[in-house]
């Protein structure tokens, strides 16, 4: 099945299956319990209209029909998760789009006993453009922005316009506790990013870890992990890996904020090669780390985090290095209105001194597109948003909207045999948007047995 057919058939069959959990039972002496499952229901329904100017998309007007849906089951012993966002886009004025449909789907199941706890997550993404802000990645929906849980984490780091991609990561941790004061965890996941429209490089990764925490006071607790990760570039005979040791060190200052802090080496090699010309650093020690600090405000959440460390290339690099700052602030002003803000500023820079090729095609006719030897790709991205909403009544809303994405980048693909037009669609330059919306976000339904 091709990739887009592929997550319209997972999210269908979720969705399915979603609906049959929740699904009132029939109230009757054969089954007096009432409703099968317990939990909580939300959904939102949102239309929002945005302009766009800036490289790239200048002159761009267009409108959405977005939703979202949730299921939270809290139970102690099988505790249960999903939450999904999506719309549709249709191009007004300026310049079109290869896609118009965005989804994102985020499922989590734990199975908890005595002193051990079983998780099993799969978050998976189809979007037309690297996302940025907002749980399904697209600006200007209307989805909250700055809150915990609002944003789902990316491994595409370099950030491009126009380009139509499926992401899917799915892990299986397990913990067990050792008295009071140790517990030990460990953990596989795997993931997959397709360029729909062959226009980057198809990564596969494979991850493993293990850890142990020692809990030192009420509020103090320091954890020792390794890691493991392997990535594979499909097309190409190159294979990336990275080992990883980290010391760490959590604290818990109050009721309201809580630091966390991990540091240590990483190594990172390779085996293969990319090409017959290409040239491949086959070994690099560096540093890598990862802070962050959250604060829960009266009527609010604030947070902040840093991360350095390597990732697969995010589909334009084979193993990249990457340096990562971003902050959020949540804050309710009353009742009826909430503001939201985040930013988020990545720099990735090749890990590989090298060329490499790989099959990419436009208008339907296949090329092999090649990185050039005598660079060492660097982008710089910036981008981040605020978003107000007001209430109008007891289920709707108004909001509105601004995001901006800024990237500098030396990472120029071209195709070798020099297509005229032929462009890769990395962003190299500030693009930013103006949304307003109207959204309706009825009550939570309580579901119990």
């Amino acid at each position: 099945m091709k990739p887009s057919y592929t997550i319209v058939a997972f999210l269908l069959t979720v969705g399915s299956a979603t609906a049959a959990q929740v699904a009132p039972a029939v109230t009757s002496a054969a089954s007096p319990r009432g409703l099968a499952v317990s939990g909580v229901v939300h959904y939102d329904l949102r239309y929002s209209q945005t302009a766009q100017f800036g490289y790239g998309q200048d002159g761009r007007e267009w409108s959405m029909a977005s939703g979202d849906a949730s299921y939270m089951n809290a139970g102690k012993r099988f505790p249960f998760s999903m939450q999904y966002g999506g719309g549709y886009g249709w191009t007004w004025a300026g310049p079109s789009s290869p896609g118009n449909t965005f989804q994102s789907l985020s499922l989590s199941q734990g199975v908890n006993g005595r002193s051990w706890n079983l998780s099993a997550t799969d978050n998976v993404s189809y979007t037309f453009q690297t996302p940025t802000t907002g749980f399904s990645g697209v600006p200007g929906t209307g989805e909250p922005i700055g809150g915990s849980g609002s944003t789902s984490t990316t491994n595409q780091t370099v950030l491009a316009l126009n380009t139509r991609t499926l992401d899917n990561t799915a892990a299986i941790g397990l913990g067990y506790r050792l008295g009071t004061a140790w517990s030990l965890n460990t953990g596989v996941s795997s993931g997959q990013l397709r360029f729909i429209d062959s226009n980057g490089q198809d990564t596969d990764a494979l991850s493993v870890d293990a850890g142990a925490t020692r809990i030192l006071t009420e509020h103090d607790s320091v954890l020792g992990q390794y890691s493991y990760s392997r990535y594979s570039y499909l097309g190409s005979g190159l294979t990336s890996q990275t080992n990883s040791a980290q010391l760490g060190f959590n604290r818990q200052w109050n009721r309201r904020f809580t630091t966390s802090a991990e540091v240590g080496p990483l190594w990172f090699s390779t085996s293969g090669i990319a090409s017959s010309e290409s040239t491949v650093m086959t070994n690099t020690v560096m540093l890598a780390m990862n802070a962050s600090a959250n604060y829960i405000l009266r009527n609010g959440l604030a947070s902040v985090s840093y991360f350095h460390g390597s990732n697969g290339g995010a589909g334009y690099m084979l193993g990249a290095k990457s340096d990562n700052v971003s902050g959020s602030f949540y804050r309710e002003f009353g009742r009826n209105i909430n503001v939201g803000i985040t930013g988020t500023y990545v720099r990735t820079s090749a890990l590989l001194g090298a060329t490499f090729e790989y099959a990419c095609s436009k208008d339907n006719v296949a090329y092999i597109c090649l990185v050039p030897l005598d660079i060492t790709p660097v982008t710089d991205a910036k981008y981040g948003g605020v978003q107000a909403t007001r209430k109008l009544g007891r289920y709707v809303n108004v909001f509105a909207n601004y995001t901006a994405i800024d990237q500098s980048s030396n990472l120029q693909v071209s195709s070798q045999n020099s297509t005229p037009g032929y462009n890769m669609n990395i962003l190299n330059g500030l693009d930013h948007s103006l949304s307003f919306g109207i959204g309706y976000s009825p009550r939570e339904v309580h579901l119990r047995k």
